[in-house]
């Protein structure tokens, strides 16, 4: 008898399991276009997304194998972006010169960024963001920023 409501009870917990997994796969876009207007319109999203501190629009952008290499060198993993992005500080963030390149279901983004904290402007950073073409959407894989050498200011 046990035996039996551990077995019910299991396979209801793995059925919402399911559930709650299709839920929120639903809730991500699919059937993006393979373009550089879509890519650059989800690193705009990106940035709207940290703003907002929408951490279920960071959870579709980035892969679950998702890297990024900060412009300090540190590296920065998946679970990092939202913690992040649910820091209630007030930020905006500027993204400009973005380019994007599409090879098939590979794709970059490059581009300029920096930050307005408290209307002061952090030093812009060169970014590169890889995306892949996965489940019908465009995921972000990996992503690198770099500091602008001194003598050169964008």
């Amino acid at each position: 008898m046990i035996r039996d409501g551990r077995s019910i009870a299991l396979k209801t917990v793995t059925w919402l399991l399911l559930l709650c997994s299709a839920a929120y796969a639903a809730a991500c876009p699919s059937g993006q276009a393979k373009d550089e207007a879509t890519l650059l319109q989800i690193e705009n999203t990106w940035a709207q997304a940290a703003e907002k501190h929408d951490v279920a629009a960071l959870d579709c952008i980035l892969a679950s194998d998702f890297e990024e290499v900060g412009a300090e060198g540190q590296l920065i993993d998946r679970s990092h972006m939202p913690q992040s992005a649910a820091d209630p500080q007030a930020v905006h963030y500027e993204l400009l010169e973005m380019h994007a390149h599409v090879y098939g279901d590979a794709a970059y983004v490059r581009g300029i960024g920096a930050a307005v904290r408290d209307g002061k402007m952090t030093p812009k950073t060169r970014f590169t963001d890889v995306s892949v073409y996965r489940e019908g959407r465009w995921q972000c894989v990996a992503g690198q920023e770099a500091k602008f050498p001194a003598a050169e200011k964008p």
